[in-house]
C-alpha cells in the first residue's frame, strides 16, 4: 500500500452518490476544499460514528469552507440506507472496485481476528481547492476524527 501524502497531486475521480447522481472531485474542488474520507463499510459501528460526527459538525467544516465526502465500495443502494438510517447531510460516493481508493493508497492488507484481506484503510485527506493534498489524517479514534479535522483545520486557517 502506497498511501498519497501531503503535497501530492490528488486523483482526479468520478463516482456516484447515495441517489446514484455522479460526483467529480473536480467540481467538488470549484466550490470547496474536499475532506475526502474513506470508511470500510456502511451502517457498521465505527463508521457509524464516524458519519454521525461528521454530519453533526458540518457547518463547521463549512466555516472553513471544507466540504465532507465519504468513499467506500458499497454499492449505491447501500449508500442510500446508510444515509437515511443515520440521516446524514453530505455526500456518499460507491467505489465498488475500490479503484479510487487504490489511486489514494488506502486499499490493501488488513488483520481482523486472525484473518488477513483486502480493504480500505480508514485515511482522510484534504485536498486543497488547487487539487493537492493538504494534510492526510490516518491517525485518530473514529469518534474523533471530526475534531482532529476540525483543530487542523483551526490551526492552519485553512
Amino acid at each position: 500500500m502506497n498511501t498519497l501524502q501531503t503535497g501530492d497531486k490528488a486523483p482526479l475521480f468520478n463516482l456516484q452518490d447515495q441517489d446514484g447522481n455522479p460526483v467529480s472531485l473536480e467540481a467538488l474542488l470549484k466550490e470547496h476544499q474536499v475532506l475526502v474520507y474513506f470508511y470500510p463499510k456502511a451502517l457498521t459501528s465505527g463508521c457509524t460514528v464516524q458519519a454521525e460526527q461528521l454530519r453533526d459538525h458540518k457547518a463547521a467544516l463549512s466555516e472553513h469552507n471544507t466540504v465532507a465526502v465519504g468513499i467506500s465500495p458499497d454499492p449505491v443502494k447501500k449508500l442510500k440506507n446508510f444515509e437515511t438510517k443515520k440521516e446524514l447531510n453530505f455526500q456518499l460516493l460507491s467505489d465498488e472496485d475500490h479503484k479510487v481508493a487504490e489511486d489514494f493508497g488506502v486499499w490493501g492488507l488488513k488483520k481482523f481476528m486472525g484473518k488477513e484481506y483486502d480493504g480500505i484503510h480508514r485515511i482522510s485527506f484534504l485536498i486543497g481547492q488547487d487539487g493537492n493534498i493538504k494534510h492526510v489524517f490516518n491517525k485518530f479514534k473514529t469518534k474523533e476524527h471530526h475534531q482532529v479535522v476540525l483543530d487542523y483545520l483551526q490551526e492552519h486557517n485553512a
